[in-house]
Formats: C-alpha cells, structure tokens, sequence
C-alpha cells in the first residue's frame, strides 16, 4: 500500500455506544490481514487532557509510553492491537486550540484573521495525518468522541468532510447508532438511526458504513430498511449485538463482514479471511473458564469505568489461570476497623487501588492492616502501594503519625514524600511523574522471579514517592524494596517476602497488559488468589 487510509468512527443517537470498542475491533482484524494499523482518539471537551478530570466525569485516565495521560479507549486499543500509542494518538479540543492560539501569538499566522474554518479545521487534519504521513500506517483510524449533533463536535465534523472530499477513496467513514427497542410495542425501532445519519449528512458526510447497536438480533428487513433509508449498501450495513464480553465483538465484527465491507469501501483487495487463532483460543479458554476466584477491589469510585484497566488485567489473567475472576468493589470511605473482616471475608484476593487525594485513604491504611496481619494475596497499584506503606511504619514500625505528604503537611514521619524538584509546582496538569521509566529488579525477590528478567520498563502516574530515608528500617522489619529506578534509585516495588503474595507498586502494570500478553504481576496474582482459596 503506497497511501495511508483513513477510516473515520463517529458515533449518533446516545453516547457510550462502544466506539472505542468498534474502533479497536476494526483495527484488530485489519491487522490480522497483515496492515500496520494505528488508531486515535479525538475528544471534543475543551481540558487539554483528562488528567485533571474527576474519574465519575470520564473513568479512569490511561497514561501512554510517552507519558500523555489520555481518554481510557486509548487502553482498548493498546489491549484489543498490542499497539503502543503515544501522545499523537489522542487530541482534544483544548489541545487544538492552544495550538492554533500559540501560532497566533507567535505571529506564524501574518495578521490573518483566527477562524474556525479554516485554521482550527486545518490544524484538526494536520494532527490526523500526522500518523500516517510520519510513519506510513497503511490505516490511521480515528475515533471521533461524543455524538453527531454536538456543537462541540462541529470542527471534527468538518474536518472529516473536508479529508473525505480531499481523499476520495482513501477515507471511508463508520457511524455506530442505535437501533431501541420498544417493549410495549414489541418492535425495535430504525428512526433515531435515519436522523442520526441525516445529521451527519447535514454536515455533508455521507457514512460508507452503519454499526447498528442493538440489544435484539436485527433480520435482513430492517438492515434492507435502513441501508435504503440511508443511502448505505446493504453489505455496509453491520449489526453488533449485546455480547457477554467485548472480547467477543472482533470475531463477531469478522462473521458481520465488517472488515471486508470497509476494504471494498477503500478499494482493497479482500483475499482470504484471517484465522484469529490466538484470540480464539484466548475466547475458548474464558469460555471454558467455570471456576471462580473473588478478588476485592479496594477504592474510592464507585464506578466500573474509573479502574477499568485494573479490572480487565485482573479478567485477562483470570482467563490465564483458567478462572472467572469475580471483581467485587468494596468503597475505602466505609472500611473501618470494626467491619473490615466482614467486607473482605469472603475474598481470595485484594487489590488496593490507586487514586488522588485524602478521601477514602484510611480505609485502604485499615484494608492493608488486615490483609497483611491475616496473610491474603495483596496487590497495591500505586497509592495503593503507598497506604501498604504507611500501615507498616504505623503498625510495625511504630511510627503513629506515619503518613504521606500529600495528606499530611507536618508529619514528622513522612514515609512517602513529594520529591525535591516537584516541590514547586503549582500547574496540575502533566505534572507528575508520567509514561515509561526504567526499573531494576533485586535478584532473589519475588517479583525478579515472576517477571524472569533483571531490568523492566513500566507506566507511571503520580507526584509523591517512597522516602528513601527509611528505607533500611523497612528493610530490617521485613518490607523489602525490590525494584528501583537505575537513575533515581526512587522505590517503585515493594514486598513482604515471607507472606503468600503482598506486593506494592509505584507504578500502573494494568496499562501494559493485553489480550494476548497479559501482565505477569497479574496472572502471579491471580495465581496465588486461586491457592488461597
């Protein structure tokens, strides 16, 4: 392929429909016919990044190699393609803006008159290219969040009619709507799809093919309905039904014909249609997956979105151990030392998550108490991590004030500290310790033995870190730090070698584990979940 494509998702009638799905699933199965495929993100909301956004607005904030905190879709295409995605893959409006403003004030502009069209709409196409002219992907997907009909939206529209003008064959664009259905009446209903797809045709797109979204399976009718209302083929017009897992939707997508009506679309060759062997087999072995293992999450956000990575790789390795894994979510602000046994009574496992802030901490401090004083499996991701910390100093160090800086500004015992160079920040955002940092395994310990290698690369997010200056009296009472930074010799793994499986990391191993290549800390996890029960 000398040119790249580009395919454009957007989406109409409700949000959340599963773009991000959709779009990850498009790219899978593009890849499995030999493409070199990439896929972005472009969010209409005006914050430069969902790093300053609470997780009950937008879930959990996935963070790239390159440290660019994203929207979490950018986690569903890393798990769904194996990809690594980097800051070019995600924009929003804010970042659009600020660069046109930039530009502006620099003077690059020569006095011309800022407009929406064509100077923000030229900067939208600049950075959709970006991808495909600097590394030559034969397919740049782009997600385009939100619904058609937002005013927000507006610019990504037109940019999108301006690119398929330009490109002809080259982009293609897939609208995902939804098909309701109406109990009482007894019938699913195609008209909020008709005015989805004139609203879009109203901005002049015409979509090349329709994902209908739907709870009830869809017969030739209806698709023969919506594919004459909308000016779509037939072949172009695709259900994706309720599946019990989203790992489902790619081969579901394959038996739809999703990918081949796109390549006809762009005016590829369809060949054979590709295997899926190592999905499949991934699908078969969840299938087969009867058992149960119960892993308590210990957090603040009452929402599944909010740790959506770490829930996947806890399913993802449950798969791997031949297991359900059953996630129960047990919220920190309730937790105290009189209910804790109740509320982790009957898990074989517990995961004490990461998080910002003095809310619900003390309940994650009561949480690692108990299962380190009753031996259960224990995973702390991040804050996580840094409670596990500040329960030993308490409880076996015998430092009572033990605490973070980040909670308390006056502890004489600041077991984790906000580093020097940090010390002077006032901007929230992109801050913090961010994206992929080097780190060297003891040989010996428990996770050297799980990762089988002496040096890893692992994802961060976060401002405070371990205090190095008590490091040796941890080391003395049995909490051993068992990997570091090679540069900054800062703690990021902590461990009580002499338990079942307690284990603290600094950093976010949920963000680099996939279907195909789950996350060892995870599966070892899992793993020892399972013995415990």
């Amino acid at each position: 392929m000398a040119e790249t494509k580009y395919i454009f998702v957007t989406g109409g009638v409700v949000s959340s429909l599963g773009k991000g799905i959709i779009s990850s699933s498009i790219g899978k199965l593009l890849q499995a016919r030999g493409y070199n495929i990439t896929i972005q993100k472009m969010d209409p909301y005006i914050n430069i990044d969902p790093g300053t956004l609470n997780p009950y607005e937008h879930g959990e904030c996935y963070v790239t190699v390159d440290g660019m905190e994203t929207d979490l879709d950018l986690g569903h295409y890393e798990r769904f393609t194996g990809i690594q995605t980097t800051r070019a893959n995600s924009l929003t409006t804010g970042r659009i803006y600020k660069a046109v403003i930039d530009k502006e004030r620099r003077g690059d502009y020569l006095g011309k008159t800022i407009q929406v069209v064509p100077h923000i709409t030229d900067e939208i196409k600049r950075r959709i290219k970006l991808l495909g002219e600097k590394y030559h992907y034969d397919f740049v997907i782009t997600e385009i969040g939100g619904t058609i009909g937002d005013i927000e939206s507006a610019p990504f529209m037109e940019a999108i009619r301006q690119m398929k003008w330009e490109l002809g064959r080259n982009a293609c664009c897939v609208h995902l709507t939804y098909v309701p259905y109406l109990k009482a009446a007894g019938e699913l209903k195609t008209k909020p799809t008709q005015h989805s797809v004139k609203e879009l045709q109203s901005v002049g797109i015409q979509p090349d093919v329709l994902v209908l979204r739907t709870e009830k399976h869809l017969d030739d009718n209806i698709r023969k309905k919506v594919a004459a209302f909308c000016n779509v083929d037939f072949d172009c017009v695709v259900q994706s039904e309720d599946l019990p897992s989203i790992y489902e939707v790619p081969v579901n997508m394959q038996n739809q014909g999703l990918d081949t009506a796109i390549l006809n679309k762009i005016g590829e060759p369809i060949g054979e249609t590709p295997e899926l062997g190592p999905w499949r087999k991934f699908l078969e072995r969840r299938k087969k997956a009867k058992q149960e293992v119960h892993i308590g999450l210990v957090g603040k956000y009452d929402l599944q979105d909010a740790y959506k990575s770490i829930r996947e790789s806890l399913s993802q390795a449950g798969t791997y151990n031949d297991h359900k894994t059953i996630l129960h979510f047990v919220n920190s602000e309730t937790i105290t030392e009189e209910n804790v046994a109740e509320k982790l009574k009957d898990m074989n496992g517990v995961v004490i998550c990461p998080g910002f802030g003095q809310r619900g901490i003390e309940g994650k401090i009561v949480a690692a108490h108990y299962t380190r004083t009753h031996d259960i499996p224990t995973f702390g991701i991040c804050l996580g991590m840094q409670m596990m910390v500040i329960e030993f100093a308490r409880n076996v160090l015998g430092y009572s004030d033990a605490n973070s800086r980040e909670m308390d500004k006056i502890t004489q015992h600041n077991v984790i500290d906000i580093m020097e160079e940090q010390k002077t920040i006032t901007n929230m955002g992109g801050t913090m310790r961010l994206g992929a940092y080097e780190c060297v395994l003891k040989q010996g310990s428990r996770v050297f033995d799980i990762y089988k290698q002496e040096f890893i690369q692992e994802r961060h997010r976060h401002r405070y870190e371990f205090n190095n200056d008590f490091q040796q009296e941890y080391e003395r009472n049995g909490m051993h730090c068992v990997g570091r930074n090679p540069e900054s010799a800062l703690v990021e793994i902590i461990e009580i070698p002499t338990l079942k499986w307690y284990i603290g990391t600094q950093f976010h191993p949920e963000y680099q584990s996939t279907v195909l290549k789950p996350h060892p800390l995870f599966v070892d996890f899992i793993k020892n979940a399972i013995e415990n029960k």
